[in-house]
């Protein structure tokens, strides 16, 4: 009995092993599809509110974590953190809106085309779907920030303009839609909008972000249903580029107060700002600016904490502030700047409110594993190791998500 009992047990671990399981990663990864998802906004402390059952049960079956996002804490520089392993202040994307002098008079912002498709903003760093396509990996981005571009002479095998408008259902279907007509593919991203969106109008703590969050859940759900109802296997890794903050009815902070379109133009306002001071107009900007105020502080770039790891860039502005959790820095010179809506982020990453959601599941990964948190540079390097992709230099560390590995 106890023979027959441990012949089922061993005929069953092996109708169940995976490529990862059989043997160690060789030059091709672990051989199967690895998809890339950014849920933008997704706080790390949304997969416990129990309107997403698909993302937990991931989690679950896989590894779930938290992440420190890179500073700023803003979109497009964490974006590209994630898909570069180098922070903002490496990768070029030093905000989410900024200026070169290279390109005088030129604020880039990712909603202007015309700027943003220029590759000079993005040459700084490199994304692993323009390395994977130059080692011959194919790739398919179903949105992401920068993937509408060339960069470095290289677009993904399969690629859309980004639409806002398009449903996260739509969204799904397109990208399987690019795996049935192509095997190749062995690295896709997917992007979805919707809980960030919601989060800024109505705040973290809101029925509407829940129920963006809930919408979104449903779309992976759709994903995973068709994996597998195409037989194939996937490394799912999850992730947000920030997490979202509820703002104070009162806590715009008027920079317009302290400074003039004659003395500085403010490139960039919200949780934090970007001030540049116009020539001779300098220590007239740092007397308004610099130090602790009420409810933020400011800081010539070199001069801002280490643990930030930011303001060595020349794309960085002379003067960054930083605001206290829900309050924002607002401008004229910018219209309206950050509405007083329901939420924000560009905060200190180390606030708690700032975490980003990490899951991961597939044959790369254990089971039930929950890592201690993390710096978000250090995704670049797992995905690179799950795709058999060569990285390119990064801020990451493999060992941060080592534990997760089988």
């Amino acid at each position: 009995m106890i023979r027959a009992v441990a012949l089922l047990a061993i005929l069953f671990a092996a109708s169940c092993a995976t490529p990862a399981q059989k043997g160690a990663p060789g030059a091709t990864g672990w051989g199967v599809l690895t998809i890339l998802v950014s849920i933008d906004g997704f706080r790390a402390d949304y997969l416990d509110r129990g309107t997403t059952p698909t993302l937990l049960k991931l989690a679950r079956e896989g590894v779930r974590g938290s992440m420190r996002p890179s500073f700023p804490s803003l979109t497009f520089p964490n974006h590209y953190a994630l898909v570069t392993g180098r922070t903002p202040d490496h990768n070029g994307i030093v905000s989410n809106g900024f200026e070169d002098a290279a390109r005088p008079g030129i604020v880039f912002k990712l909603s202007n085309a015309a700027v943003a498709s220029d590759p000079f903003w993005w040459s700084q760093a490199e994304p692993l779907w323009v390395t994977a396509e130059k080692q011959g990996v194919a790739t398919a981005t179903m949105f992401w920030p920068g993937s509408d571009y060339e960069i470095a002479g290289r677009r993904p095998a399969h690629w859309r303009a980004f639409d806002q408008e398009l449903t996260g259902f739509a969204r799904v279907d397109q990208l399987l839609g690019w795996l049935d007509s192509d095997g190749k593919v062995r690295l896709a991203t997917l992007y979805f909008d919707l809980v960030d969106t919601a989060g800024h109008r109505y705040g973290p703590d809101a029925a509407e972000t829940a129920s963006a969050a809930a919408e979104v859940d449903a779309a992976i759900g759709r994903l995973v249903a068709g994996l597998q109802a195409r037989g194939r296997q996937a490394n799912l890794v999850i992730v947000a580029d920030h997490g979202m903050a509820a703002h104070r009815s009162d806590g715009a902070i008027d920079l317009d107060a302290k400074l003039t379109p004659e003395t500085a133009k403010v490139v960039y306002a919200g949780a934090v700002a970007s001030i540049a001071p116009l020539p001779g107009k300098t220590a007239e900007a740092e007397r308004a600016l610099l130090g602790r105020g009420a409810h933020g502080e400011c800081w010539r770039k070199q001069e801002l904490p280490k643990r930030f790891g930011y303001g060595a860039n020349g794309r960085v502005a002379a003067i960054v502030c930083l605001a206290d959790i829900g309050w924002f820095y607002r401008s004229a010179q910018l219209g309206k700047g950050e509405s007083i809506d329901g939420g924000g982020h560009g905060y200190d990453p180390d606030a708690p409110e700032m975490a980003a959601v990490f899951v991961a599941r597939g044959p790369a990964f254990k089971a039930n594993v929950k890592l201690p948190k993390f710096q978000n540079v250090s995704v670049y390097p797992l995905v690179a190791k799950l795709t058999g992709v060569e990285p390119q230099p990064n801020d990451g560390s493999p060992d941060d998500t080592a534990g997760a590995l089988r």
